[in-house]
């Protein structure tokens, strides 16, 4: 089992990250609050959770001990795979998840792609006990840009990821231009929360 990779991020998209790990490139599925925190060609640590297939071994990049617990408590649940987290995990920051599993209110969850009424409910249900003994403090959703990097950079990043995360070019371009038409600064994480939920 991997704990954790440290090394240089030599490439980075809103929902995958190459770690370079003596001499070797390690591909990691990220969430965009992961993406949100780390930065390309620069050191970063990633603590791993794996997911092994027939066809296939996928390892699971979180920025904090805390996201990967909430990861691996959300695959506990049935009905919920490492797809389905991580759509959860890029719409809602760790704390934010935490007070919706902790109050009760599915309302947020069931906007998130894949989850309906059921699993919403299912999930609240199954880890309402289990993920207050996470001990996660409030985080942080990054700075403002520029105005011309949000629009140039920022938005053909949140598009992208929409995109990753199923939804089709058209749409997820119209959410993303009509926000950046009311806020020029928004950060990619904020960009994609806000257009998941316009989705």
């Amino acid at each position: 089992m991997i704990e954790y990779l440290k090394g240089e991020v030599t490439e980075l998209e809103p929902t995958r990250a190459i770690v370079e790990c003596g001499g070797v490139g390690y591909e990691c599925v990220i969430s965009v609050y992961t993406y949100d925190k780390i930065k390309r060609n620069e050191v970063n640590k990633l603590y791993i959770a794996e997911s092994i297939r027939e066809d296939a071994h996928i390892l699971h990049g979180f920025i904090s001990k805390q996201e990967r617990a909430i990861y691996n408590l959300l695959v506990s649940v049935s009905g919920v795979g490492p797809s389905t987290a991580q759509c959860i995990q890029s719409s809602l920051s760790p704390d934010e998840l935490v007070g919706i599993i902790s109050t009760g209110n599915d309302k947020m969850l069931k906007n998130v792609k894949g989850i309906g009424g059921k699993t919403a409910q299912r999930i609240i249900v199954d880890l309402k006990d289990k993920i207050g003994n996470l001990g996660i403090a409030a985080l942080n959703t990054g700075g403002p840009a520029s105005a011309a990097l949000a629009k140039n950079e920022n938005g053909d990043e949140a598009i992208q990821a929409l995109m990753a995360l199923g939804y089709p070019q058209s749409n997820a371009t119209k959410a993303i231009s009509s926000l950046l038409a009311k806020d020029p600064t928004m950060s990619v994480q904020a960009l994609i929360k806000a257009g998941l939920r316009m989705m």
